[in-house]
């Protein structure tokens, strides 16, 4: 019995429906905090960085020709050689260029980690800003640690024309890679593992599903070609294979199951494209498989009773 998210709905004894949503492994939760704390480590460092260029390196001067007598700056009120130029050193030139590269370095390994740690313990999809946040922190960050110091570059007395073309156009381009990166396109969602393991109980009777070391899927089979691959072919829950890497179910379930003389059922196409709208997002009702009537259901599940809404 499903919910209209794809959430298995709560049976009838009156638990908790919180019971039946998708949840990480133990192992998956502590793996994706150490994740999450070096990319947070990571983007910090980054940020440091940023400021130890605004700050410190940007300010770096050197005076130039002149006749050596003192002036009085009127801007700063400062002592200078008269006739002189203030320029910016070469020397810091260089390791600005340094910076924005790895500025960008640990931009990028923080969010492929932060990744990483969304596809072991992903946040609901109905929870909106949390959602959008957490999945697009790698590029929001990516902006936070480049767009200051760009325009700090570009706004710099000292530096000359040919210094501020390349340094800005070496931030500009680092900048943009650095927040593609940390853009996620198709983050997944509780909703969409929920689904996935819905799916598995109703189809097989139980949340056990079998795997190999490559690729991105879980299966419900053993015997298809995908897993006869030499490697060692794993078994576990679906939670399991998400700690795995697999972070999602197979839409050819239906192949699978006749290759292991498995009842398959007739509205399989439904299914498959209820699964494919909620990886996308959508909010659509999980269908319940329709059995022959020759074909025993792996599992019986009678529909939850209706809430009364409250007023």
């Amino acid at each position: 019995m499903t919910d209209d998210s794809g959430r298995v709905a709560a049976p009838r004894d009156g638990s908790d429906a919180a019971e039946h949503t998708w949840r990480p492994t133990a192992d998956a939760k502590r793996k994706s905090t150490m994740l999450r704390v070096i990319a947070a480590v990571l983007w910090a460092a980054a940020i440091a960085a940023e400021a130890v260029a605004i700050f410190w390196l940007l300010r770096q001067r050197e005076t130039t020709g002149g006749d050596g007598e003192l002036q009085r700056d009127p801007e700063s009120g400062l002592l200078v050689a008269g006739g002189g130029e203030s320029v910016f050193p070469q020397w810091a030139f260089i390791t600005l260029l340094v910076l924005l590269v790895v500025i960008a370095a640990l931009a990028i390994g923080g969010s492929i980690l932060w990744k990483k740690a969304n596809r072991l313990d992903p946040a609901k999809r109905t929870d909106t800003v949390r959602f959008f946040v957490q999945n697009q922190l790698g590029a929001i960050i990516a902006v936070v640690a480049f767009l200051p110091l760009i325009i700090m570059i570009f706004l710099n007395k000292d530096m000359d024309g040919r210094q501020k073309t390349i340094a800005g156009a070496v931030g500009i381009v680092l900048a943009v890679i650095a927040t593609i990166v940390g853009v996620d396109t198709n983050p997944p969602s509780v909703e969409q593992y929920t689904a996935d393991q819905s799916a598995v109980i109703q189809l097989l009777g139980k949340d056990e599903v079998t795997w190999v070391d490559g690729g991105k899927v879980y299966h419900v089979c053993d015997q298809v070609p995908d897993i006869q691959t030499g490697s060692e072919i794993r078994y576990g829950t679906t939670a399991d294979a998400v700690e795995a890497g697999k972070t999602r179910l197979t839409l050819e379930f239906a192949s699978e199951l006749r290759t292991c003389a498995l009842p398959v059922p007739s509205n399989a196409d439904g299914i498959a494209g209820a699964l494919r709208r909620i990886r996308d997002g959508e909010t659509v009702t999980l269908p319940a498989p329709v059995w022959a009537q020759d074909d025993t259901p792996p599992i019986i599940i009678d529909d939850a009773p209706v809430q009364p809404t409250e007023r």
